[in-house]
């Protein structure tokens, strides 16, 4: 039985982990104790977890992890096995899905590859009953992110240096279509996981979305709600983006990078230069070089009660109407926490348009 740490206040049960034992090793799938939900949490059974760049991150350097041997992943859906003394939002049995923080916490009991994971109540939502669990689970720390991209109205702490943004953007509606907000965003890498969901949350905010994405992705990205697509390959894309932001004539706010390369940022700061200025908002540490006083940058922390409301209010409503879609689509990888490594690997070889789902 692998090592679990002391300071866990578990009962014994058949529950399983894919543990990380140190850095930049494979996981090693080994029996875990039954996590018990605190006031304000739920324990998800679950029935399928998604693979996200960040878990590479953490199994490769070991970074946000505080205690070793450590479970981590961000995503699960699954069915309410137990809920928290103060959740009134749930009850034993409703499928969920859930967006896991051990990255703020450092407990193995709230990563999301495991049989059982305790998620926060306030960062899980009802999952439809025509929506599959495989389906479903791209959808929750995407939610997360893409609304600390667009919503945070104060510049916080992110790592030693880097600011989130702050772009102060309203949060969506669940009208159809939402009411104009007057407003453009760019998104870059509006095919990814995280770039397609800002993409939806952006759109159902009212903000006018020009998209940047390989051709091949364009029709996904339009299903997103992306006003324009352009191509990333294109030599002129800077200028195809200039010009049709300054044709819609809204407000320009900047630009959310998910891919967030040195290629990437340099397009960013022309079209931005372009365009009078504006937000900068990426997914890992923004260039701090001869950046123009009129452009603020910052990198995302997907962790925020900032997307408590859309959790609450909009995710479930959104999901049935289909306002709110299970994009990019799920590859399954396999079934069984075995098959955790396996998407990993393919996670870091990289994927284009959707995201790597393994079941359990």
């Amino acid at each position: 039985m692998l090592a679990k740490p002391k300071h866990e206040n578990m009962s014994t049960s058949e529950n399983q982990a894919a543990w990380l034992q140190k850095v930049n090793t494979p996981l090693e799938v080994g029996d875990a104790p039954l996590p018990t939900a605190g006031a304000r949490e739920i324990v998800v059974k679950n029935a399928a977890v998604a693979i996200n760049p960040l878990d590479c991150h953490m199994q490769d350097t070991g970074v946000f992890v505080q205690h070793w041997p450590t479970v981590f992943g961000c995503d699960v859906a699954g069915e309410v096995y137990e809920i928290g003394s103060s959740v009134d939002c749930f009850k034993k049995g409703d499928r969920v899905i859930g967006h896991c923080i051990n990255l703020v916490t450092g407990r193995p009991s709230d990563g999301a590859y495991a049989l059982y994971t305790v998620i926060s109540a306030n960062k899980a939502a009802i999952l439809p009953d025509h929506i599959s669990f495989t389906d479903g689970v791209v959808v929750p720390f995407a939610v997360e992110a893409a609304t600390c991209a667009l919503s945070v109205k104060e510049p916080g702490p992110c790592m030693p240096g880097v600011s989130t943004p702050a772009l102060g953007l309203p949060y969506p509606t669940l009208q159809t279509p939402a009411p104009s907000a007057d407003k453009t965003l760019v998104v870059y890498g509006a095919s990814s996981s995280v770039g397609s969901m800002t993409t939806q949350i952006a759109a159902a905010t009212g903000i006018n979305v020009i998209a940047i994405a390989g051709a091949h992705n364009h029709d996904l990205v339009k299903r997103c709600g992306a006003a324009q697509v352009f191509d990333y390959k294109d030599s002129s894309v800077v200028e195809s983006v200039v010009n049709a932001a300054l044709t819609c004539q809204f407000e320009f706010v900047g630009i959310f990078d998910a891919i967030s390369t040195p290629e990437t940022y340099a397009r960013n700061f022309s079209i931005l230069e372009k365009l009078g200025g504006g937000h900068l908002a990426c997914v890992h540490p923004p260039p701090t070089d001869n950046v123009p006083s009129n452009v603020k940058t910052g990198m995302i922390f997907a962790v925020n009660d900032i997307a408590t409301p859309v959790f609450r209010d909009f995710v479930t409503l959104a999901l049935h109407s289909g306002k709110l879609k299970c994009l990019p689509p799920p590859t399954i990888v396999g079934k069984g926490l075995e098959h955790v490594n396996e998407a990993l690997k393919k996670s870091k070889a990289g994927v284009s348009a959707t995201k790597l789902v393994v079941e359990l």
